[in-house]
């Protein structure tokens, strides 16, 4: 496909929204209430039980009018479909962006080099179903005849935070005589607590790592493996019983003594960060089940067809990423703070993290020039009303601007008293706080001493997004995920960038395996006077 080869500046919308920005800078969302009663109700859109209410953020209709036309100079809609019909965009590494056919229904065709890559995506689905129901059931036993009663999902990035995020999300619906515990540090520590209380004869571990090579994940592997093989007698055919493979190199697969037919593939047209509905999510269908997890695809299929089709000004994942182009280009937002309300949720923050930022934390666009704008936001948060103890003081108080996510639901999974009624009148609070603020002139008319009025204060005028569901199912959290992969496609094609390659942790990588080597001899050092400083005083002291 052709990209965008028009600068960021070039574009007439971007200049458009420069002098507009100017005007409307010092605008209080007071203001905008007041100047439009309606914008309530007029800022807002819902696409399958999704509601966002918009209407909170420092925008009137002409600065929607000019970021929806950004989109179209930008050539949202055209650089999508070329991702949906399986075109190569990840120009760095010559790749097509696939994530949407990990969820396409039987019967659609995504053709990839020729190739209809949906019959082999439902026939890993349908392998993973039978494993999954056989280790629920108890059918799949152990090498001494014991049924698993304990999984532990080794990996990193992708293949790590997807799975967390999915099993303490949906932990609701999980088999609770089951347990699902996770690894991905190489700090041996992450490891040893998570075997701490298991038996080998119990434990099945799914080894999740494309080529079978990465180094952390292959490290906490043969440490499971060893400690396996010391609870099970030494025995080297019992591997086969209690590990498995989410990979794609059959060799290593083999040679780890895995059974190649319990390794479960994947294709490298997936992200990892964008890989938790295939393979890689194998410990989430063994934890809720085949039938919740496809029913997790319909969510994300669901919001992926409504980001391809719907109109840009009624489509929520076009509005969520061009409000954090807004902020983030012009009133120099450096973060946004994701804050769901629902306990279950508590690792999506940490999830969309890898999501966000090791996407679109780029400063080179498609076509190799050094971008003219700030891109990437950081993304952070943690569950209310937790952070409301924590970190809500400097977002309220502050002199930084962080636009805010709150994700609540009109029902709760665990009804208990007044709880959730108490849960979600801190979500509109909140929310209605940060616009709004207090004047000293209403702190003054509290009867608040005059010493004390400027530290009661609040400016206000901090904007947020409010995105509510009716529940926390698996389908609206495939929902939830997709709402924001296709945000953070629509910042990226804004920005001009390539958000699906991740160069910037190649460097690091590369210099550790170096550095490794350094540390278990007395090689001679040739890094800096620093490195080459800290590397002798671990020598020593090791």
């Amino acid at each position: 496909m052709t990209t965008q080869t028009t600068p960021l500046s070039g574009r007439p919308a971007w200049k458009a929204l420069g002098e507009h920005y100017t005007q409307i800078r010092g605008t209080h969302l007071r203001q905008m209430f007041k100047d439009d009663p309606a914008r309530g109700e007029k800022f807002t859109a819902e696409f399958g039980g999704i509601f966002l209410d918009y209407s909170k953020n420092r925008i009137t209709d002409e600065t929607v009018k000019l970021l929806l036309q950004l989109a179209e100079e930008s050539g949202l809609k055209a650089r999508a479909e070329a991702m949906f019909t399986g075109e190569k965009i990840n120009i760095t590494e010559n790749r097509a962006v696939l994530h949407v056919a990990l969820r396409a229904p039987k019967g659609e065709s995504i053709f990839v080099d020729g190739e209809d890559v949906v019959p082999p995506v439902h026939a890993v689905l349908d392998k993973m179903s039978g494993f999954a129901d056989r280790v629920r059931s108890g059918e799949w036993k152990g090498h001494t005849g014991k049924k698993i009663k304990n999984v532990i999902n080794i990996g990193i990035g992708g293949s790590d935070l997807g799975p967390v995020m999915a099993y303490e999300a949906l932990k609701h619906y999980t088999d609770r005589s089951l347990t699902f515990r996770f690894v991905s540090n190489v700090d041996g520590t992450d490891f040893a607590e998570a075997v701490e209380d298991l038996e080998a004869d119990e434990t099945l571990f799914l080894v999740a790592s494309k080529t079978f090579t990465t180094l952390e994940t292959m490290t906490n592997a043969h440490s499971a493996r060893e400690w396996a093989l010391k609870g099970l007698g030494g025995d080297e055919t019992a591997i086969a019983k209690h590990f498995v493979a989410i990979s794609t190199n059959a060799k290593e697969v083999s040679k780890f003594g895995i059974d190649t037919a319990n390794m479960f593939e994947f294709w490298d047209w997936v992200g990892g960060r964008y890989s938790m509905d295939c393979a890689i999510g194998l410990s989430t269908m063994v934890a809720i089940g085949p039938e919740n997890f496809r029913a997790m695809l319909g969510g994300f299929h669901a919001m992926d067809v409504h980001f391809r089709t719907a109109p840009l000004e009624k489509n929520l994942p076009v509005l969520m990423g061009l409000l954090t182009v807004w902020y983030t280009d012009f009133f120099n937002a450096q973060t946004v703070a994701v804050l769901p309300y629902e306990q279950y949720l508590k690792r999506f923050p940490a999830y969309l993290q890898q999501l966000t930022m090791e996407s679109n934390g780029k400063h080179v666009t498609l076509s190799g020039t050094h971008v003219e704008t700030e891109t990437g936001p950081i993304y952070w948060g943690e569950p209310g009303t937790n952070g409301q103890h924590s970190f809500y003081q400097l977002i309220h108080q502050g002199t930084r601007l962080i636009p805010c996510d709150f994700i609540g639901f009109y029902k709760t999974l665990n009804t208990l008293g007044r709880h959730h009624d108490i849960l979600m009148a801190n979500v509109f609070a909140q929310a209605e706080a940060l616009a709004f603020g207090k004047t000293a002139e209403e702190v003054k008319a509290e009867g608040v001493a005059e010493a004390l009025v400027p530290h009661k204060v609040f400016e206000g005028n901090r904007p947020s997004n409010v995105i509510l569901a009716d529940k926390l199912t698996p389908e609206v959290l495939g929902k939830l995920i997709a709402l924001y992969e296709h945000a953070v496609f629509t910042q990226g094609t804004i920005w001009s960038i390539d958000s699906f390659d991740q160069w910037g942790v190649e460097l690091g990588k590369v210099l550790a395996t170096r550095i490794l080597g350094e540390l278990e001899s007395d090689k001679e050092l040739t890094h800096d006077t620093s490195t080459n400083a800290l590397i002798e005083k671990y020598r020593k002291n090791k």
